[in-house]
């Protein structure tokens, strides 16, 4: 029996008198504010995880954790920033306190006013404060060179091989996006097949504006395989050149290229491209609250990952022979080379893997000056004693020497052709340093090409390669790859592989290490 009050009376009959004022129906709840790209997972390390979102309209990130797959106990909710207009609706969340070596599974959400849309879902394995087994992996160059989404042929498949290995996270060395490489909807290759690419506004053209660059990066999670790659693995995110235009570096300037129109000069095409990048991608911890790319990814007892910035310290590119440091050898500049020295020399971890978006000893021309006479890109130059940005290298090597640092890996891309180099001193003109191994991966979705000559100053060997068969091929000739690392808890032993678009493993070496 329901007891009636004066009070419940009162509110009925006022109810109904303001129904009968109006003929007007009730306006439809609001929907509330949905993910349109999804979320990412990024730069998880000891006891943490950075967590990305994008919201359609002005809202709260809000992301909420557990060990149960179904998120119904245990469940820990940490409410994020603001998402607003200024940041093109991202943000980013760092879950921290996590527990070691354990699966965990997150749901986001975007909230506006106690209102939610559909949430986005995903998991990831917690860095290890035991001597487990580790495996991640690595690559570059998506979208590059006219080769963009082609959803007839299945997308990125790059990400679907890579997601089907199931690494404990992804390094993503470089050329995330091709800023400066627009798309035509269809490329006729010369066999006679049309490759079909999925074009945007903002892939349409060379990007210049803030708007621009937020759109290439936002167009890579049009792809079905990326989107489910993200909600399994996360990805640390590097930057190199085709973030912003090709070869670039600080004191470039875009009046040489005629596409580019709506930029004054190349620092802001750059600052633009920053912070789109950060928009864009979950670098998270200090890294993200101190604007730099360059971090340390520590993941337990066996490994820690540094994740240097080769762009954004470096001098002009130039013939390289510098006799002495100075800027004008800055690759990765004194500051960031001595915080990368100091904390190889901290770490305890039985491996050091330096993900560097440039390889070591490839002699990678930017432009040519005369004949024989050309500016380098990255650090080599041509056989001799070190001259040049090979100055820095030279210390770094030698320092890891003298402060035996063992275990040092160098991961690495941009070339579009995967190889394994080992560097010996005894084939060195330069012999002041351990010997170690380069492990060089890509592209992912771009063309293909290599190979290129290895400069003989510290020693390097082709263990392994695969260059290009034929320039610039369309993804589906199947020339695209990417690197496995996987770390043998009992005995520490790396095995580094390279696989192509199927997964398969082409070559692979075992690494002991040095106790």
């Amino acid at each position: 029996m329901t007891l009636l009050t004066r009070r419940t009376v009162l509110q009925g009959l006022a109810l109904t008198a303001a129904g009968c004022a109006s003929t007007r129906p009730l306006p439809a709840p609001r929907p509330g504010p949905s993910l349109p790209l999804g979320a990412q997972l990024g730069d998880v390390r000891t006891g943490a995880v950075s967590v990305w979102g994008k919201a359609d309209r002005a809202s709260r990130l809000i992301v909420e954790w557990s060990e149960d797959a179904r998120l119904e106990k245990g469940v820990h909710r940490v409410e994020g920033g603001l998402l607003t207009a200024a940041t093109d609706f991202t943000g980013v969340v760092d879950l921290a306190g996590l527990p070691a070596g354990r699966e965990l599974f997150v749901r986001v959400l975007a909230e506006d006013g106690g209102s939610t849309g559909e949430e986005w879902r995903g998991r990831f394995l917690t860095a290890s404060e035991a001597a487990r087994d580790v495996c991640f992996a690595w690559s570059a160059d998506v979208c590059g060179q006219g080769w963009g989404i082609n959803p007839e042929w299945g997308g990125y498949r790059g990400f679907a091989a890579l997601r089907a290995l199931r690494p404990d996270f992804f390094l993503h060395v470089g050329d995330v996006i091709y800023a400066d490489n627009p798309l035509l909807p269809e490329v006729v290759v010369p066999d006679g097949r049309v490759w079909r690419n999925l074009v945007t506004p903002a892939k349409s053209k060379v990007a210049e504006t803030l708007e621009e660059m937020r759109g290439n990066f936002a167009y890579n999670f049009l792809d079905d395989s990326l989107r489910a790659f993200a909600r399994e693995v996360p990805i640390a995110y590097q930057w190199d050149d085709h973030e912003v235009r090709n070869n670039w570096f600080h004191s470039r300037t875009v009046a040489e290229d005629p596409r580019y129109t709506q930029v004054p000069d190349d620092g802001v095409l750059a600052a633009r491209a920053r912070q789109a990048f950060f928009e864009y991608t979950p670098v998270g911890g200090a890294a993200r609250a101190e604007g730099r790319i360059h971090r340390q990814l520590s993941q337990g007892p066996l490994l820690d990952v540094f994740i240097p910035d080769v762009r954004a310290f470096r001098g002009p590119n130039s013939v390289n022979r510098q006799e002495r440091q100075g800027p004008e050898t800055a690759f990765l500049g004194r500051a960031q080379l001595d915080g990368l020295k100091q904390a190889l020399a901290s770490s305890k971890a039985t491996w050091k893997v330096i993900a560097t978006s440039m390889p070591l000893g490839l002699i990678v021309p930017a432009e040519k000056l005369g004949e024989g006479s050309w500016r380098m890109e990255a650090w080599a130059n041509g056989p001799g004693a070190p001259l040049g940005r090979e100055l820095e290298l030279a210390e770094l090597l030698s320092f890891l020497k003298e402060r035996k640092v063992r275990n040092v890996v160098f991961l690495t891309a941009d070339v579009h052709y995967p190889a394994m180099h080992q560097y010996h001193p005894d084939r060195a003109r330069f012999r002041d340093f351990d010997p170690f191994w380069e492990f060089v991966a890509g592209p992912l979705n771009a063309g293909t090409f290599g190979s290129m000559p290895l400069d003989e100053t510290f020693g390097p060997e082709v263990r392994w390669q695969k260059p290009a068969t034929v320039m610039n091929a369309a993804p589906w000739e199947g020339q695209q790859y990417f690197g496995s690392v996987r770390i043998q808890g009992n005995s520490g032993v790396m095995t580094v592989a390279i696989h192509d678009l199927s997964g398969k493993a082409l070559h692979q070496v075992e690494l002991e290490p040095v106790r």
